[in-house]
C-alpha cells in the first residue's frame, strides 16, 4: 500500500508532466537528453520552403525547440489549459495573395524557414481561423502563437 505521501508526490509529478508540453514551448530549449524513439519528426519541404511539424510528447516538444535553421516558430493550442493541438490546417501567403506553404492537420509546432519579407499566416481549426501577419527581416526568429476557445 503506498504511503500518503507517495500518493502525493505522485499526484503532483502526473499533473507536471501533464503540462510539461505546453510549459516547455514557453522556456528556453531543454539540452537535456531526447529519447529517439519518442521522436517523429522529418524536415521537410514545399514550394522550396522547408518546415517541421511535430511536437507530440516530451520528448518531440524537445527535439523540434531544438532545431536550427527555422525562422518563423508557431504553436498551436487551445482553451484555458493552452492544451497543445495537432489538427490545424496552416495556409502561408506573401503579400501578393500567392502561397507559399499549405498544410493539412499539423501542430502542435510548425517551424518553418521562409525569405525575408511579410506573410499573411492563416490557421484554421474546426472551422474558426486565426490570422496573423509576420514580418521575416533577413534576420532573427519570429514566435507565433495561434489560440483557440474550448467553446467550438
Amino acid at each position: 500500500m503506498k504511503s500518503f505521501f507517495s500518493c502525493v508526490v505522485t499526484g503532483v509529478l502526473a499533473a507536471f508532466l501533464s503540462l510539461a508540453p505546453f510549459s516547455v514551448q514557453s522556456a528556453t530549449p531543454s539540452n537535456e537528453p531526447i529519447d529517439p524513439a519518442g521522436v517523429q519528426l522529418e524536415p521537410q519541404q514545399q514550394n522550396g520552403i522547408a518546415y517541421l511539424s511535430g511536437g507530440i510528447g516530451l520528448d518531440e516538444s524537445r527535439a523540434i525547440q531544438q532545431a536550427k535553421g527555422y525562422n518563423l516558430h508557431m504553436t498551436f493550442s487551445t482553451g484555458p489549459e493552452n492544451k497543445y493541438v495537432p489538427d490545424v490546417d496552416l495556409v502561408i501567403q506573401n503579400l501578393q495573395g500567392q502561397s507559399v506553404l499549405s498544410l493539412d492537420q499539423v501542430g502542435p509546432i510548425v517551424y518553418v524557414q521562409l525569405p525575408a519579407g511579410k506573410y499573411q499566416v492563416a490557421a484554421t481549426r474546426n472551422g474558426h481561423t486565426q490570422r496573423s501577419t509576420v514580418d521575416m527581416k533577413v534576420a532573427g526568429i519570429r514566435d507565433l502563437n495561434l489560440h483557440w476557445n474550448d467553446d467550438y
